[in-house]
């Protein structure tokens, strides 16, 4: 993530990214609000709108506008008919800490280690869901930065899907690639996106 300080640069420019950005990430979410008048809802919510395209660039208390660009970049909730894991696997919780190696390790997993696809190819850089090989899977990859998704979800669970992949969705099972201790770290990795 960007560090959090005021960015100064050409207004004119801020404002052509901003409405690109914004035709790509805020109208569709708001398409029906867009009817009537859509020259007054921009002018209305520019400040607002601003804040969920340009995060970095407010101050880290402002942090409605950071939860706000995560839910508008992947659905939020999802509804899904994942499988529950067995009870055994549900009763288990992550036995590694997050110390910076674990940390990394999730990372490094997470990024480019997993065969044959990394996470981030489907799940996204971000965890947001909306990676490259995404488009046009159903049910979508899951979106890691939803709290709405994710509290629920247990350590459990999350290590059964991984190991085992998730019947009807294109999450393969991991069970021959990955050790435990591995899919322990990835889980890891991935709570983080919830953090930051």
């Amino acid at each position: 993530m960007l560090p959090v300080r005021k960015i100064k640069s050409d207004k004119m420019l801020n404002k052509i990214v901003f409405l690109l950005l914004m035709l790509i990430a805020v109208v569709p979410v708001h398409a029906y609000e867009f009817r009537n008048g859509a020259v007054v809802y921009l002018k209305k919510d520019f400040k607002k709108a601003s804040k969920r395209i340009f995060p970095y660039s407010y101050e880290s208390s402002d942090f409605e506008s950071v939860n706000i660009i995560k839910v508008a970049s992947g659905i939020c909730p999802q509804n899904r008919k994942t499988k529950t894991a067995p009870g055994g696997y549900l009763r288990k919780i992550n036995p590694l800490l997050p110390t910076k190696e674990n940390i990394q390790k999730g990372r490094n997993l997470f990024v480019k280690d997993t065969k044959p696809t990394a996470c981030k190819l489907c799940h996204g850089m971000r965890g947001n869901g909306n990676g490259s090989l995404a488009k046009g899977m159903e049910p979508p990859p899951r979106n890691f930065t939803c709290g709405k998704t994710m509290k629920g979800l247990l350590d459990g669970q999350l290590f059964w899907v991984i190991r085992n992949g998730s019947k009807g969705t294109a999450m393969p099972a991991h069970k021959f690639s990955l050790s435990k201790e591995q899919i322990w770290q990835l889980i890891i990795y991935i709570r983080r996106f919830l953090e930051t």
